[in-house]
């Protein structure tokens, strides 16, 4: 009998089979991860440099506008996305009939009162002009962010819906001074005090440190950004691996060089 006519066609067999095998690791195959341009998309840059050390390859999407890597993700044109907030996700959820998941906190992004004239809360005088942003969503946590400095109380129960019709004690007769948000840096010389978005924070140039009195908590639900996924992967070990690696100390020092102190990793 020739043995070697024999084995040959079995070692192939067995090497197909073994490639096939490789093939279907999750860790093998491209993730492309979405994220709006700019700064998620820079930290999702250097996750994929960080992943590909691991074996990991990572695709980063870019999208300019907010709605666009949620349908991306949800249609399977995404594996994961990189962008948003909980509140953001579960929203659009509700209004697509989709089923993203958060499979870990990414970066904080935090609404601040920044000031060129005082440096604490406990400075502002009475009477002191405060702006904050005019549309819906910002204007809520403007006013929320004076309410936990301690400035103002609202009604109960009003959140981020507030407007400053829900103001029930202002001790320090503040006047609220509604502006559009990409002109709340400019005011900074006109007013005591501003409540600013972080992304128009960046966009100017303001310093965090010096010009900064008071931020959202590191847990407020608008200022934690998730890494989002569908539902049915959720325990996919590869994606966790992913989210693992924004908490890396790599991740986190690049955020600390290359934002000093506008975004900062989320805990």
């Amino acid at each position: 009998m020739n043995f070697k006519k024999w084995l040959a066609p079995v070692l192939v067999g067995i090497l197909a089979i073994g490639i096939a095998g490789c093939g279907t690791d999750s860790s093998s195959k491209e993730i492309r991860i979405g994220a709006t341009a700019g700064p998620h998309a820079e930290v999702v840059e250097a996750v994929a440099k960080e992943a590909a050390k691991q074996g990991i390859n990572v695709k980063v999407v870019e999208f300019s506008d907010y709605v666009t890597p949620d349908k991306a993700l949800a249609e399977g044109d995404l594996d994961l996305n990189s962008y948003q907030h909980v509140p953001f996700m579960e929203n659009f959820n509700k209004n697509n009939n989709a089923h993203l998941v958060s499979i870990g906190k990414t970066i904080l992004m935090r609404m601040g009162l920044y000031s060129n004239k005082v440096r604490s809360v406990d400075e502002i005088p009475d009477g002191a002009v405060v702006a904050i942003p005019n549309d819906p969503t910002n204007g809520g946590r403007g006013l929320a962010l004076l309410a936990k400095a301690g400035l103002i109380t609202l009604k109960d129960g009003v959140g981020f819906k507030a407007t400053p019709a829900d103001v029930v004690s202002n001790p320090k007769h503040l006047e609220i001074r509604e502006l559009e948000a990409a002109q709340l840096p400019r005011s900074l010389d006109d007013v005591t005090v501003a409540a600013i978005p972080m992304n128009y924070v960046m966009s100017a140039g303001i310093d965090v440190a010096k010009q900064g009195i008071f931020l959202e908590p590191k847990n407020e639900p608008l200022a934690v950004m998730v890494l989002a996924a569908r539902e049915q992967d959720k325990d996919n070990p590869t994606y966790k691996k992913i989210a693992e690696i924004f908490h890396s100390p790599a991740i986190k020092q690049f955020i600390a060089d290359k934002f000093k102190g506008t975004i900062e990793p989320a805990e």
